[in-house]
């Protein structure tokens, strides 16, 4: 049984019917045509500088903690009274956790936005004129 043109684009999508295959001359690699350069647009980050000193700030209390958390420990048969230090169990961790508290608004800092309103300067010559109000006020 042959299968006629009619019963072909029947069974193809509606796309692929009616696509036809490109000729040399609309071939995209033509070799006159030089290739387009998309144009990268760059995006924002997603923090501002300023977010990322505190994150580093942040980040280099952490590491102190843990450094100063460091030190031998016991060995063997010998008793280290070191290990019970207040620099060990108590500066060193309240370091590091102070370091963890830095870290939330290091991230969430926002930064200062310019919205303050632009202040109109009067030259010698000129008088500073008051500022113009678009509301008309009717008198009776």
């Amino acid at each position: 049984m042959a299968i006629t043109k009619k019963q072909t684009n029947q069974k193809m999508s509606p796309r692929a019917a009616n696509t036809v295959a490109p000729t040399k001359s609309q071939s995209p690699l033509n070799q006159s045509q030089k290739p387009q350069k998309s144009k990268i647009e760059k995006e924002p980050m997603p923090m501002g500088k300023m977010n990322y000193i505190l994150m580093g700030v942040s980040l280099l209390l952490i590491v102190l903690g843990f450094i100063l958390m460091s030190g031998s420990s016991n060995e063997g048969a010998t008793f280290n009274n070191d290990v019970f230090s207040s620099r060990r169990i108590v500066v060193a961790p309240l370091i590091t956790f102070l370091g963890f508290l830095c870290m939330i608004p290091a991230i969430l800092y926002k930064g200062r936005k310019d919205t303050a309103p632009a202040v109109a300067t009067a030259t010698k010559d000129e008088e500073p004129q008051a500022p113009t109000s678009n509301i008309i006020v009717k008198s009776k």
